[in-house]
């Protein structure tokens, strides 16, 4: 029912939205030279690959014939206008002004030689350029209110100090690999192999006419092409990437933020993990609310359910997707609960249901009955073995002692990588977190075998932020400690706890059940299948067994098509994928550090 409530509010947000005529015109312009671009891309990849092809291309350049706008073989001017495409289509503003003085020029020359010269104005195929480059700038005017999306202000410093090394460098190389290939029989200096391998950097279909000296094979002129290809991207990136973010969370913005928890905490069980020090925070005008959110690959990224009153909701979502906007960032929202994603919807965003939190009510929980049993065999198993559980506030563990549990923590965690964005706080130990919970667990000899952290969740509850264990210590030992904390849970004043999160638990439910259709058992199949790899039905079946109140939580989004990276933004902020750069054990934080990250839920 949380899934068709929260449709009908999204297809009636849009229905409000619909753009007038002159919104329409201007969208149906940036649509045309975000296609004419990718057209043009794919024409130059085809042209450097097919011969004959690309020959056409060069033979037009060269007489009086003249191709469109950006229309040149070469896999380096493919790149180029791909590039292009994907900027234009993102709204960048300085794509839009690259584009606009570009093809304003090319369009100014064009003209000019058909006004001076009987002979390109004889050829119907400059008159289908002319038309095709004029219409590309008139679509630019007409769709100029399309793009408004910034750049970084050091994107063009950047830039140039890419374009300048690497051009010196692709160049001077070019000139290396033509010295040692040549086979021409006449002399040539080496300016004029440095000035060749420069021409063919640019293109393929360029007249090598006036080098007579130099006579190179094939796979020369395409390794020298493709070469400054990965050039022109390295170029391109650097002057057109997003913003990383704006102002990371300071002390005053943390110290409103808890404000608002201490208020209106209760509401959510994550709203905790908004205090993750490397995301940022956009307020509503009255302060009563704020959305909290970080960039990962040009993808907006918050979770959970905006911080404050739910009627300032509003107005810090406008606020966070304008931001959004203008930096031509992706919005999307991480496990928002079914009031924040009907909110969200009016505001223009689509839904998709991601899975289900385990939340657990310490007055109801019992390990009677026979659907417990298998639980309780389990949890009298461990007690025996002579495991006891240690329950505390982070504030009441002295500083030695909390220094002994961080190091034992970073030793048991799985990996280099830390992990959570969403459901993990990450920063263990971190003076200002001190109604943060601890869980101890030690054997029968006293050796600490496992710790639990949770976060606050209200006055009253508490959510799962943290778990390791000894690899050598006895199986279940987890589920041991989290049944010690819901039958001790008045030593620290809480009647409600969140465990894990379950993607997609609906799915493993209901596809189990008799007359399932076909279409659900392959999806859980499917499933089914990648928990070799993820905890994905794990984690459902660790949930579970504590008969918990499933939570419903979705994902929301802007577009169909974003979800792709929208999916790679959020595995790289939950540490599951990481961007290229230096080796993980040269950059891997430790816990003792209050900065650091923590393990996921």
């Amino acid at each position: 029912m949380g899934e068709v409530r929260l449709f009908h509010s999204v297809s009636a947000a849009r229905s409000r939205t619909r753009p007038d005529g002159d919104t329409a015109r201007s969208h149906r312009a940036w649509a045309f030279t975000v296609w004419y671009l990718r057209a043009v891309t794919c024409l130059n990849v085809l042209s450097a690959v097919w011969v004959s092809f690309g020959q056409d291309i060069r033979r037009h350049n060269v007489d009086d014939y003249f191709t469109p706008y950006l229309l040149t073989a070469g896999f380096a001017s493919g790149a180029f206008t791909l590039f292009l495409a994907i900027t234009m289509r993102r709204r960048k503003r300085a794509a839009w002004i690259l584009n606009l003085v570009l093809a304003g020029l090319f369009l100014a020359l064009f003209a000019l030689g058909f006004a001076i010269d009987s002979g390109i104005r004889s050829h119907p195929q400059n008159w289908v350029s002319l038309a095709l480059t004029a219409a590309f700038c008139g679509a630019l005017v007409l769709g100029r209110r399309e793009f408004y999306a910034k750049g970084d202000r050091s994107n063009p410093k950047l830039a140039a100090a890419v374009a300048a090394g690497g051009l010196l460098v692709t160049s001077l190389a070019a000139a290396l690999l033509v010295t040692v290939t040549n086979t021409a029989t006449a002399p040539s200096t080496f300016l004029e192999r440095w000035q060749y391998g420069a021409v063919r950097l640019g293109s393929l279909a360029a007249d090598d006419s006036a080098f007579t000296g130099i006579d190179t094979p094939g796979w020369v002129d395409v390794s020298i092409n493709v070469t400054s290809t990965l050039l022109l991207l390295a170029v391109l990136y650097a002057a057109f990437r997003s913003r990383r973010a704006v102002d990371p969370i300071d002390a005053d913005d943390e110290e409103r933020l808890r404000a608002l928890l201490e208020r209106h905490g209760e509401r959510d069980s994550l709203g905790y993990f908004a205090l993750r020090r490397e995301k940022s925070v956009v307020w509503s005008p009255t302060g009563k609310a704020a959305v909290a959110y970080r960039v990962v690959g040009g993808v907006c990224l918050a979770s959970g359910d905006p911080i404050g009153d739910p009627e300032a909701w509003p107005g810090a979502i406008a606020p966070w997707l304008a931001q959004a906007r203008e930096h031509g960032w992706i919005p999307a929202v991480m496990g928002a609960s079914e009031e924040a994603g009907t909110i969200y919807a009016r505001h223009g965003l689509d839904a998709l249901e991601l899975g289900d939190e385990a939340l657990v009510e310490t007055a109801e929980f019992t390990l009677e009955g026979r659907a417990m049993r298998t639980v309780r065999q389990a949890y009298n198993r461990v007690k025996r073995a002579g495991y006891r559980v240690r329950i505390r506030r982070h504030a009441d563990i002295p500083p030695e002692e909390m220094a002994v549990l961080l190091r034992r923590a970073d030793d048991w965690r799985d990996g280099a990588t830390e992990r959570g964005f969403s459901m993990a706080l990450g920063r263990l130990g971190d003076p200002g977190d001190g109604q943060c919970v601890m869980l101890e667990c030690t054997d029968a000899e006293g050796e600490l075998r496992a710790v639990l952290s949770f976060v606050p969740w209200g006055p009253h509850g508490l959510s799962l932020d943290l778990m390791r264990r000894d690899r050598d210590s006895d199986n279940g030992l987890m589920e041991f400690m989290v049944i010690e904390l819901l039958q001790r849970a008045a030593e620290v004043r809480i009647t409600q706890v969140s465990l894990n999160f379950a993607m997609f638990r609906s799915v493993f439910e209901r596809g189990s059940r008799l007359g399932a259709g076909p279409v659900l058992r392959l999806w859980r199949s499917l499933l089914t299948f990648f928990s070799r790899w993820w905890q994905i039905e794990s984690l459902y079946r660790a949930n579970a067994k504590y008969r918990p109140i499933w939570e419903p939580r979705f994902l929301l989004f802007e577009k169909s098509a974003d979800l792709p990276r929208i999916a790679i933004a959020a595995a790289r902020a939950e540490g599951f994928l990481e961007a290229p750069g230096l080796p993980g054990w040269l950059h891997r934080t430790h816990l003792e550090s209050p900065a650091t990250a923590a393990a996921p839920r």
